[in-house]
């Protein structure tokens, strides 16, 4: 069944992703999520019987991510924004990025959604790499991009950040939002705290990222908030080989380590 866009027929319509469910049509009226029901306390006294058995939910989960992904190869994730239209130049950067690092031997997992990550993913799977792509359940439609060879969609946040510390090499940020923000912070600190080893942060794009590479230096290093070792965990560039570079001489580290 298709449905009609901009006068012409769109043979994929709009759907949203609630875990592994997919909502169409009308059965995508549906506004809160999964996430949000978790956190929102507010409201009758129900939900302090029904989270225990949301742990079942979220161990599930848990498996299944793990179940799937247990066989990718080696593999760098890239963050970076939904929003990014396909004659965007950053569009065309992503897809250059997930093309060289298919060719340097990598799997590439994204967020699994358009924009940016419909690009890194395009780039890998035209080259003939592994692309992955890691859903999550939001509030608007949003569904897995066609070039994703394997695609895992899941309702918690927090799982689906497990998922992509796992089972990748380096993160490298396309610029980006909220979303990327937050992912890049959190493999900071885990680095930091020496939760993941060998694990390089590759910031691409120095127009985009330099303002916030500054503001990290000049008032949380200069206000002793970190060390020097950890202004030296972000690499800024704006060159796909010395991106690749990076994420190869990380993975080698860790290879002879291991």
């Amino acid at each position: 069944m298709t449905e009609e866009k901009n006068g012409a027929v769109d043979e994929h319509p709009k759907e949203k992703q609630r875990g592994p469910v997919v909502l169409r049509r009308e059965r995508r009226d549906e506004l809160t999520t999964t996430d949000q029901r978790l956190l929102d306390s507010r409201g009758p006294s129900d939900w302090v019987h029904t989270d225990p058995w949301r742990v079942l939910r979220i161990q599930a989960e848990f498996v299944e991510g793990f179940g799937a992904l247990a066989e990718v190869p080696s593999a760098v994730t890239v963050f970076g924004s939904a929003r990014t239209g396909r004659d965007h130049p950053e569009y065309q950067v992503g897809r250059d990025l997930g093309g060289a690092l298919a060719q340097a031997g990598f799997a590439v997992i994204t967020g699994g959604g358009p924009g940016a990550m419909e690009a890194v993913n395009r780039g890998c799977s035209e080259a003939g790499g592994f692309s992955v792509g890691l859903g999550i359940e939001l509030p608007f439609e949003q569904g897995l991009n066609p070039w994703v060879d394997l695609g895992v969609n899941f309702r918690y946040f927090f799982v689906r950040k497990t998922m992509f510390i796992k089972y990748s090499q380096a993160f490298i940020c396309l610029p980006g939002g909220f979303g990327t923000l937050d992912e890049l912070f959190e493999a900071l600190t885990l680095v930091q705290t020496k939760k993941v080893t060998k694990f390089p942060v590759v910031l691409f794009g120095k127009k985009y990222w330099q303002g916030l590479y500054d503001w990290v230096k000049d008032s949380v290093l200069e206000g002793g908030k970190v060390g020097e070792k950890d202004l030296a965990l972000l690499h800024l560039t704006d060159d796909i080989e010395d991106a690749v570079r990076v994420v190869k001489e990380a993975h080698q580290a860790w290879a002879d380590a291991h």
